[in-house]
């Protein structure tokens, strides 16, 4: 289950293909050092995004 606390990184870690979810959001630099900092519910909020839209696609 991924939740909005967990690091970029993580997520992408636990499943891969939720670089393409990401990419969908405009969330381009996934490999990026802010990657290993910010949470979902960080990068969500500064790309203008629904944390909890993003999280239900993120789990499906």
């Amino acid at each position: 289950m991924i939740t909005k606390d967990m690091k970029i990184v993580e997520v992408l870690q636990v499943k891969p293909e939720s670089a393409q979810v990401f990419g969908r959001y405009g969330m381009g630099c996934i490999h990026c050092l802010m990657a290993h900092q910010e949470t979902v519910e960080e990068a969500a909020a500064v790309h203008g995004v629904d944390v909890e839209e993003m999280l239900a696609e993120l789990n499906a």
